[in-house]
């Protein structure tokens, strides 16, 4: 039975998992029908708490989502009735041949699937790059319409360029591990100025001590002023400035997953505390409709112009008659 949006948008509100899954492959399919759920149940959005996790591979980046992800169901929280009722969205990179992708990230948590109140989304980047795929944002949106309390996104791992995850996650978790090259691999590779906090995990190996001790410095030099007041309670009880916490962990030893979760929660007050949470969610919806702005005149161009026009364009920069430059130029005078 082939159900209306209105439908479609109500069973999700309600705790239906079948239509919530189906939703989201709509969007991830760009399917009008799904873009139209997504815009109904915008309204609803607003309430979950965005976690981004990110680090090159190999960091134990999924063993730590699943650690945290049971620590909460399991552990009882001071002020909460019941566990939090949680979402993993779990990016895999795709194959540049086949478009294809393993989804591995949803065996490494298998022992989430009995839990009720979590739910995993394995998704493929499809050549997205950043570490997200295009519509990891929309499907966050509707994990949040449906009630979820806790949002965690675990990024593709590709390293260097994932920094995207920023513009979509309310708090950034880095995670580092020794052995991996040189004691400061996070600050080349631009990692540290998105990290709210960094975990070393695998802290058992050797160099890890090393490796905390080296990123805790190079955090300090890049907050130079008022270093006393970094994380340090006013009057009022929360922290002036926010400066990354630097935690170790073994999460496969479940070593360190409390102290990772403490952080999460601080860092939350302290956004809602700041008024930074405000800041950062409007520089989060100009980042996606500036994103969808430019697909959307993308594609209006190319639904508008002749295929041969622009093959005819490219041909002249292949023949060095344009630059690049001077074929955007002369496509936008030719809209």
């Amino acid at each position: 039975m082939k159900l209306e949006p209105e439908s479609m948008a109500e069973a999700i509100t309600s705790g239906d998992r079948l239509i919530l899954s189906r939703v989201l492959t709509l969007i991830e399919n760009y399917d009008p029908i799904g873009i139209e759920v997504l815009s109904l149940l915008f309204q609803r959005t607003g309430r979950a708490h965005l976690v981004g996790i990110t680090g090159a591979p190999g960091t134990g980046k999924s063993t730590i989502v699943n650690r945290i992800a049971s620590y909460l169901r399991h552990v009882p929280q001071e002020g909460q009735l019941k566990p939090p009722e949680i979402a993993i969205i779990a990016v895999d990179p795709s194959s540049p041949f086949s478009g294809g992708a393993l989804l591995g990230d949803r065996i490494r948590m298998r022992d989430l699937s009995g839990d009720p109140g979590i739910f995993i989304r394995s998704m493929a980047s499809r050549g997205a790059l950043g570490g997200l795929a295009h519509t990891t944002a929309d499907v966050a949106a509707v994990l949040d319409a449906a009630g979820y309390d806790l949002i965690m996104i675990e990024t593709v791992g590709a390293g260097q360029a994932e920094v995207e995850i920023a513009s979509t996650a309310q708090t950034t978790i880095v995670i580092d591990a020794p052995g991996l090259g040189d004691d400061i691999q996070a600050i080349k590779a631009g990692l540290m100025e998105i990290a709210d906090i960094m975990v070393v995990n695998k802290a058992d190996r050797p160099g890890a001590k090393k490796t905390l001790k080296a990123l805790r410095n190079a955090l300090m030099l890049g907050h130079p002023s008022k270093p006393a007041k970094l994380n340090q309670a006013s009057e009022d009880g929360q922290p002036e400035m926010w400066l990354p916490p630097v935690l170790s962990a073994v999460a496969t030893r479940n070593e360190g997953i409390e102290e990772i979760v403490a952080a999460i929660q601080e860092h939350r007050r302290y956004l809602n505390h700041s008024g930074l949470n405000t800041v950062r969610e409007r520089e989060r919806r100009i980042a996606q409709v500036e994103y969808l702005l430019r697909e959307r005149l993308a594609y209006e161009f190319h639904a508008r112009h002749p295929a041969k026009h622009f093959d005819g364009v490219i041909e002249k920069v292949l023949a060095r008659e344009f630059s690049p430059h001077q074929a955007v130029q002369s496509l936008m005078q030719d809209a």
